[in-house]
């Protein structure tokens, strides 16, 4: 099986790069991202207080998550409820920034994505798949953009969906979570040693799809010849 790990910050369209990218490989796509999301949104469900580690840690006995693919298109379950929708507002993604620094959350989800890429052949992305969660994954790349820029990309597709705000609060909570995801103890973003770093700031859409498949595709033929 091959294993290609994605890895960068908030905003710096993984998800839909990556997505693109498995459908033009024939690989499953597997947004990990959306897992810590739907423990988030659980949480505040629940009313669980998320600067309490302890209190995120116990109730993480009655919360089930896993993905479920549908026509090739990935789809977030809590429990028996599709909330791939529910998953995408700020509030949520600031709740998935601070789950996502609780040890016992990343325990409770990291068997759940190794085993994903045992048996297909997976684009996975994230924030520490290269480092942690794939360490041995065939391809490494850090996809990145600058603030303003994934601030942006991130404003119109809120606002694409329906959803109230503004590209001001959108860079706010940006930032907050590149703070936050940097300078978490465990397993902070950072750009795995053996990744190759690509900078879409310049690129539409199609162009960044069209190189990270040419990253890819070179990576896999120059392995297949060694």
């Amino acid at each position: 099986m091959t294993a290609i790990a994605i890895d960068g910050p908030t905003g710096a369209g993984k998800s839909t790069i990556a997505r693109r990218t498995a459908q033009e490989l024939g690989f499953i796509y597997v947004d990990t991202g959306a897992l810590y999301r739907a423990i988030g949104l659980s949480m505040l469900r629940r009313g669980i207080d998320l600067e309490n580690p302890a209190a995120v840690e116990s109730a993480l006995d009655e919360i089930r998550v896993f993905l479920r693919f549908q026509n090739g298109e990935q789809r977030v379950m809590l429990g028996n409820e599709d909330v791939s929708d529910q998953i995408r507002t700020a509030e949520v993604s600031m709740a998935a920034s601070r789950v996502s620094a609780v040890p016992a959350v990343r325990e409770f989800l990291f068997q759940l994505q190794r085993d994903m890429a045992k048996s297909n052949n997976v684009i996975m992305d994230g924030r520490d798949i290269g480092t942690v969660v794939l360490p041995n994954a065939q391809v490494k790349i850090f996809l990145t953009a600058s603030p303003e820029i994934r601030a942006r990309r991130r404003f119109e597709e809120m606002i694409a969906k329906g959803m109230q705000t503004t590209y001001e609060d959108v860079l706010s909570d940006l930032q907050q979570r590149d703070y936050n995801d940097t300078h978490r103890a465990i397993a902070p973003l950072k750009a795995a040693s053996d990744s190759i770093t690509l900078d879409t700031s310049g690129d539409t859409f199609d162009q960044a799809v069209e190189r990270v498949l040419a990253l890819i595709k070179s990576r896999i033929s120059a392995d297949m010849h060694s």
